[in-house]
Formats: structure tokens, C-alpha cells, sequence
């Protein structure tokens, strides 16, 4: 690996013509013993800071949402400079390292490494905007949404595992400068303006949707199929039969079916309950498998058709829940040792606020109607 080269193009009119001007001013300011590594980490510390901030004053999602507190417009400010300047370090790093001749394999594997697991921040970060009430999108839209951005960027390095060449996506620049406006905007003009409509009966929330799924099929996919088929017809792809072409998809696929899975099946409506928790999971599981992807492409190695970490998660999934929990200190047993229904009606009260505080409804009841369960044995719940 230590002959790899890096090889990428940027061809986004963005980053050409504004963004790379702008990002060569600003590495001057850096003394040349500056590490590049150091400009990626601290970027990506930004976003997680930003990431944590939100938790704190909007942790489930509800922050925006009408008839709630909202997120004081000073904290807006902050995260709309810090997304900023996590991307301008983004920008930087790769120039400070050929600015005084530090490029290195180790450096590429860090910068695009932390590049997957920041995905996952920025995107939940900016969910806190619109929210998941009346007027924003579901956590299950959401968590859809991210998985568009998670393709789009495993998108990028499925290219360079093919062509040697690393074809920067259109998109990022495009959302990360949007991004930023909106933070910004939304500390002017406070989270209400976004419950109008903004054309129609259309609402930003929508927009917001139609913006993240359009860029990836019109700008991302399209690029990325011209610039393999490129590839293909000047004979320069490094792999030659469909099977080892497709292979760096296979373990995001697992993950996001076993993901699917999860969501559905979960007895206790994980996404619903823990959005943030759940979309940390996903976005650091899809964080080492990216990182799989780029060792084996700057060390032309053929892809692992499955990610092993992922068999953890597919035993988990298949686990089956054991009927009798009489044995777990302060578990609620659904059903009684011999599996059947059981007789005697409890209510948990912290699960009951819990359900209250997320407005939670269950099958076949409404919402705010006491959740009952049924058991026979005396030692669950009190």
C-alpha cells in the first residue's frame, strides 16, 4: 500500500470555481508543521460536536415541532459555522499535505474513513430542523434518507474500486453549503418559518426530501455510470465479470436488510423510541465497512463479499425472544413459561410516561390509551 497513488477527479463547477479558491487562501494560514491528519480530525470533531449539541437540546427529534421548546436560534448560529468549517478543514487537509509534501496512504485511509462516519452526523444533525412532528418527516423517512446519502457515498469509492479513479460525488459539495445556510437561516427566521408552505401544498420538509433523493438520481448515479462506462469502453476497469464488480455492495445491502429487519420486528419499536441511537448504529457500522472498501481499493485487493462484523448483528437478529423472562431482575414477561397468553393485567408506569412522552400507539389502540400487557407471573413488573 505504500505505492498507492491517489488518483481523484473533482469536476463540481462548486468546488472549481468557488470552494478551491477559497480553500487555497485559507491553507495558508496553517504553519507548514501543521499535520494534515490533525485539520481532518479536528473537522471531524466539529460535526460531532454538533452532533452531541443537538442531542442535548433536541433529543428525540421533537425540538421543532410546534407547541414544543425549540432550539435557541444562538445554537443554530453555532452549528451552521461549525458545519462550515468542518467542511472547509474537509477541504483543506488534502492541500496541506501537498503543501508540504506529507501525502500518504495512512492520510487518504483517515480522511475518507472519518468522511463515511461523517455522514451519518451531518444528516441527523440537520433532521433537527424540521423534526419529526406534524409538519416534519418521519424517523423512518429519515432513516431512509440517510441510507440515499450512505449509497452515495459508497457510490463514489465503488467507482474507484473499479476504475482506480476516485470521482468526487457532485453532491456533497452542494449539500454541505446548503446545509450551512440553512442553520443559518434558521436562526434568523426561527423553525416556524418552515411549517408554511413553500410552494402549493408543498412544505420544506418536502423539499427537503425531493432535494437529498433528487441529487443522488440525477447528479450522483447518472456521474457514476458515465464515468464506469467510461472506464468500460477504454478498457481500464481493474475487474472484469459482474460478480467482482458488485462485490463492495454486497455488506452495505446486509446491513441495511438486516437494519430493515430490525425495525420491524423489534418488540419495542426501536426506531421510534431511540432514532439517534439506532441511526448512530447504522452509520458506524457502514463507517467500517467503507473503510474495508477503501484498504482494498488503495491496496488493489479484492473486497471481502461480506463484512464479518456483520454476523454479530445477523445472530442478533435471529434470536429468538425468549417467552419466559421471569428470571431478568425488573423484566416484563409478554407471555407465561409455557408460551401461552397470560391472565393477569399489568401497567407499567416508566414505560407508560415513556410512551407518552414519544407519543407512541401500538396496533389496534389509540393513541394515549394505557398500554395493558398480560402475565402470570408475579415478579415483573410492580
Amino acid at each position: 500500500m505504500s505505492r498507492e497513488t491517489y488518483s481523484a477527479v473533482d469536476s463540481n463547477p462548486l468546488s472549481l470555481y468557488v470552494m478551491h479558491p477559497f480553500w487555497n487562501t485559507v491553507v495558508k494560514i496553517f504553519p507548514t508543521w501543521l499535520a494534515p491528519n490533525l485539520i481532518t480530525f479536528s473537522g471531524f470533531l466539529l460535526l460531532v460536536f454538533n452532533f452531541f449539541l443537538m442531542a442535548y437540546f433536541d433529543p428525540d427529534f421533537y425540538a421543532s415541532a410546534p407547541d414544543h421548546d425549540h432550539v435557541p436560534n444562538r445554537v443554530w448560529v453555532m452549528v451552521g459555522l461549525l458545519n462550515f468549517m468542518a467542511y472547509t478543514l474537509d477541504g483543506v487537509d488534502g492541500k496541506q499535505a501537498r503543501r508540504t509534501n506529507s501525502s500518504t496512504p495512512l492520510g487518504e485511509l483517515f480522511d475518507h474513513g472519518l468522511d463515511s462516519w461523517a455522514c451519518m452526523f451531518f444528516v441527523v444533525t440537520v433532521y433537527s430542523t424540521f423534526g419529526r412532528g406534524s409538519n416534519g418527516v418521519s424517523v423512518f423517512i429519515l432513516y431512509l434518507l440517510l441510507w440515499v446519502v450512505l449509497f452515495s457515498f459508497i457510490l463514489s469509492h465503488w467507482e474507484k474500486y473499479n476504475t482506480g479513479i476516485l470521482f468526487l460525488p457532485w453532491g456533497y459539495d452542494i449539500s454541505q453549503v446548503t446545509i450551512s445556510v440553512v442553520y443559518i437561516v434558521t436562526a434568523i427566521v426561527g423553525v416556524e418559518a418552515w411549517y408554511a408552505p413553500f410552494l402549493f401544498n408543498f412544505l420544506y420538509r418536502d423539499l427537503f426530501t425531493a432535494m437529498i433523493i433528487g441529487c443522488a438520481l440525477t447528479v450522483t448515479v447518472p456521474m457514476s455510470l458515465i464515468n464506469f462506462y467510461k472506464a468500460y469502453k477504454s478498457n481500464t476497469l481493474k475487474h472484469r465479470s459482474l460478480y467482482e464488480i458488485m462485490l463492495p455492495f454486497f455488506s452495505p445491502a446486509l446491513l441495511f436488510i438486516l437494519c430493515m429487519i430490525w425495525i420491524f420486528m423489534s418488540p419495542s419499536d426501536i426506531l421510534a423510541v431511540h432514532p439517534r441511537l439506532f441511526y448512530f448504529m447504522v452509520g458506524t457500522a457502514f463507517a467500517n465497512i467503507s473503510c474495508q472498501l477503501i484498504v482494498c481499493q488503495m491496496s488493489s485487493t479484492r473486497c471481502q463479499p461480506l463484512n464479518w462484523m456483520l454476523l454479530r448483528t445477523t445472530l442478533g437478529k435471529s434470536s429468538p425472544v425468549p417467552t419466559d423472562c421471569s428470571h431478568y431482575p425488573g423484566a416484563h414477561p409478554l407471555r407465561s413459561r409455557s408460551g401461552k397468553p397470560a391472565e393477569q393485567t399489568l401497567q407499567h408506569p416508566a414505560f407508560l410516561a415513556k410512551e407518552a412522552q414519544y407519543g407512541l400507539t401500538r396496533s389496534g389502540r389509540r393513541e394515549n390509551q394505557p398500554a395493558v400487557y398480560t402475565s402470570s407471573v408475579n415478579n415483573g413488573w410492580k
